[in-house]
């Protein structure tokens, strides 16, 4: 790798600089106006100071960092960039030899930086933090989580399939619960209850008034009972898992969890896979939006940087909101996750290979 020039430091040190002062305004920004609107819920439930600073907003800000990066990495090269030209900077850069492509290279290592620091949070930091987060508003702000999944339809194991009506997580029990055991085509077992109950105490199921058929060769065994206590390839808790709980989840736990829900047969496995892609799909856009930025605002205009940072505002939120909405093409069946999230880049990509086009050299 050939050494940085006096100009590659110059220029890393305004990204990098500009992009930690445009951090901390903005999640200080976000913080005062997060108080504001919970403050009242910490003062009714008797919050105490320091689970409100370490439990939550220590564990909030990397979320919110994460979160606000492309929009601040895209105003961060808008805001220096065009200051550079406003001042002749980039001009005299390019009269005096260096390429367009050269003049990018400081800020590509930049974008480097900023991409490896979105990712560590992505797979390292965050996960933790949002476990901490998710359990603090669980416990002060948001109302408790209850939730009642119906028609659920599960492979527990090859072979193994439960079928309940309802499960509520209010008194933990499913209604109409089924458990059935085949080999090959062949039914052997099948158990029926009018309600199976999850102990949190024990991790069993009691299955109350039941049925159960064994089916062995030519012989059926028939039994009845007002209860049976039995695990299962499965907890109470995973029937009525939140959407949300997938962004605690660390890498390994993210697979784990969409090979066993791809196994079951769960439907909300697509929140899993866009947690998955989202995490490495945000840090790469940082060389998208970079080139874009500084596209953008390599040339000197007579309104001075207003438009410049008014375009990047509008360009960096219409991302934010493509990616989100990019999401519902995997709810709907449209597109596999693994496309869909990454769909904005690669629109993204195509803009900003044609601002790099048009781009003065």
């Amino acid at each position: 790798m050939k050494r940085l020039t006096i100009l590659d430091r110059y220029i890393i040190r305004k990204f990098i600089g500009t992009y930690m002062f445009a951090l901390l305004l903005i999640i200080g920004i976000v913080i005062i106006f997060d108080i504001s609107e919970k403050i009242d819920d910490f003062v009714d439930k008797s919050v105490p100071l320091s689970l409100i600073v370490i439990n939550y907003y220590a564990n909030f800000i990397p979320y919110f960092i994460n979160m606000f990066s492309p929009l601040i990495v895209f105003i961060t090269v808008i805001f220096f960039t065009s200051k550079l030209a406003s001042n002749s900077e980039i001009t005299a850069m390019l009269a005096g030899g260096v390429s367009f492509v050269r003049l990018l290279r400081p800020y590509f290592l930049s974008a480097t930086f900023i991409a490896t620091f979105s990712l560590i949070l992505n797979l390292f930091i965050i996960p933790p933090a949002n476990k901490v987060r998710l359990k603090f508003e669980n416990d002060f702000i948001k109302e408790k989580f209850e939730s009642t999944s119906a028609n659920i339809h599960y492979q527990l194991s090859p072979g193994v399939f439960m079928f309940m009506e309802s499960y509520s997580s209010v008194n933990n029990a499913g209604m109409r619960f089924t458990l059935e055991e085949f080999k090959g085509h062949e039914l052997k077992y099948k158990i029926f209850a009018e309600m199976a109950q999850w102990d949190t105490a024990s991790n069993k199921w009691r299955l109350i008034n039941y049925y159960e058929r064994i089916l062995n060769d030519d012989k059926e065994i028939i039994n009845r009972g007002p209860s049976k206590d039995t695990t299962l390839n499965i907890t109470g808790d995973e029937l009525v898992r939140s959407k949300s709980s997938v962004e605690s989840y660390n890498y390994s736990e993210l697979n784990r969890t969409i090979r066993l829900q791809k196994f079951r047969g769960d439907r909300q496995v697509k929140y899993a896979q866009i947690e998955k892609q989202t995490r490495f799909a945000i840090p790469f856009s940082a060389f998208i939006l970079t080139v874009m930025g500084v596209s953008l605002s390599s040339k000197r205009r007579r309104g001075g940087i207003g438009m410049n940072i008014g375009i990047g505002i509008a360009l960096s939120f219409s991302y934010i909101l493509f990616l989100r909405f990019s999401q519902m093409f995997v709810h709907a069946d449209v597109l596999p996750p693994w496309i869909a999230l990454w769909i904005p880049n690669i629109l993204y990509a195509a803009i900003a290979y044609t601002l790099y086009r048009l781009a003065p050299k």
